[in-house]
Formats: structure tokens, sequence, C-alpha cells
């Protein structure tokens, strides 16, 4: 769901589009925050968005290889009011705006599992393959006035392999009131027990046939980190995007022999075309 490499490519796109006058002030976002994709441009009624963006990112949790990743962006949205209901890729979901600063989001996702094979240099090797699963998430963020210049957030995922709490303070920068301009947030993540084991744990059957140590993990702390997006027109219809994440494990996690680095990291850049 993933630096400061992010905020200064953004910097420079958003001179570019300011100086070439193309990112025009649309209609009022359901809520005013980058982080939040809005393709109604505050009309009611049916919304279309599809593209695709690049990525470079860790090839999995607590891995210390990185690649590049080409991934679909877009979503089919419906907007009544204050409400949108939304399907994009693998999650269907709803979000609401209450008494201005009150936002609620519900969705229902696919979550994909690790393999072997996600590791090059064969780290992986011998764990075998985490299950895919189905997960639940909900979401509340309370912003501090109507301009959603501060805001806090609370997440709970839950689902097939475990539950994990996102707990985030954010702030967005820019006048804008379309989606647009950036937005940098510090949060904190926390897992229980079942997906801490599921994510970083190594069974007996597991340390067998890989040869690495036997590990159990207790909930907790998982870790904390920084998460940048950054939204800009660059006309009527087409939409740049730039997210960045860094996130850095907490001891416990650490200490896994899956975890070869102590944090995980993503830069992605892409484009939507709204019709």
């Amino acid at each position: 769901m993933k630096k400061f490499t992010g905020l200064f490519l953004a910097l420079c796109i958003g001179g570019i589009a300011n100086q070439s006058a193309l990112a025009q002030e649309k209609e009022t976002a359901l809520v005013p925050l980058p982080s939040l994709d809005d393709f109604t441009k505050g009309e009611n009624g049916w919304a279309f968005g599809l593209g695709g963006g690049i990525e470079y990112e860790s090839a999995y949790e607590g891995s210390d290889e990185f690649g590049f990743e080409v991934d679909p962006a877009g979503a089919v949205q419906w907007r009544s009011g204050d409400n949108i209901f939304y399907f994009a890729g693998e999650a269907l979901g709803w979000r609401g705006l209450r008494a201005e600063n009150w936002l609620f989001e519900a969705t229902v996702a696919f979550e994909e599992g690790r393999e072997e094979g996600d590791s090059d240099d064969g780290y992986l090797d011998g764990l075998g393959d985490t299950e895919e699963g189905t997960e639940i998430v909900l979401q509340a963020r309370r912003a501090f006035d109507a301009d959603w210049r501060y805001w806090l957030d609370g997440r709970v995922i839950t689902g097939d392999n475990g539950n994990i709490g996102i707990f985030g303070v954010g702030r967005r920068f820019g006048e804008q009131n379309d989606g647009t301009g950036s937005e940098l947030a510090l949060v904190a993540v926390y897992h229980d027990s079942e997906r801490a084991n599921r994510d970083f744990g190594i069974t007996a059957s597991q340390a067998a046939a890989s040869g690495l140590d036997e590990t159990y993990l207790d909930s907790g702390l998982r870790s904390f980190g920084l998460h940048y997006n950054y939204r800009q027109y660059l006309n009527e219809n087409w939409l740049i995007y730039v997210e960045g994440l860094y996130e850095r494990y907490s001891s416990d996690v650490e200490e896994s022999p899956i975890v070869r680095n102590n944090y995980e990291a993503e830069l992605g850049v892409g484009f939507i075309y709204i019709f």
C-alpha cells in the first residue's frame, strides 16, 4: 500500500506544470488529499481513470534487492454527493465525507503473497510461497480544519493472513481543492503475531528446508516511516503522480533471518488519463 528523490522530482514537475499554465484549478474533490484518487471533478455520476506507472521498490518485505516494476493505475468511480464508490484493480470500496472533517473508508481487496522466486539471489529458497488472501480495510481520517491542511489517520487491515494497524499524521501542501499538490505523512505500523510470522517468521519445517534459524515473532510495532504523495494535472485529462515510501523496521522484525535490510522503500512515477 510504497523518498526524498520523489520530493525533488515533484518540485521539478510542479514548476514545469505551473510555468506552462496547464494545471488549471479543477472542481472540488471529495477531500483535497493527493493520496486519495478522485476522478469525479466534483460531479455526481460515473468517472473513469486509466493509466500506469513504473516503481522502483524492494523485491519483498525485508529484502536488500531492488528492481523496477510496471503497475496499472486508475479506477472506476461513482459519486453521489459526499460518497464515492470505486473499483480499482483488485479493490472494491467506498469512502464518504462526514461533517467536512471526517472521512471514512471501507475496502475489500485481494492481497498477494510472497513467492520463493521473488529473491533473485535465492534468499527465500526453502521457505515456500506465502498464501494469497482477501482482506478488509477500514479507515478513518480526521482533519483539523475544513481545508485538510493537517490530519490524523487510523486504519485496520484484517484478513486471511492476520491483522495490521496503521496510525499516521499528515500535512497537505498547496492551496488546491482538486486533490492535487503534495502530501507527507508520518506513520507507525503494528501487526499481530499471525501477520508478523506470515511475513517474517520461520517454522520448523521451513528452517529444515532453508537452513535458516526457526523464528517466531510476537505482535507489536512493525515499522515507522514516511509516505509521500504528489498529484498534478498536466491538462484537462492527464494527471501525473509521484509516490514515495520509506519504512524503518522495528528491532524485533530486524532480527528475523528473512530481513536482510532494516527498511522498506519504494518510489513510483506514473500517468493517468481521466475520461
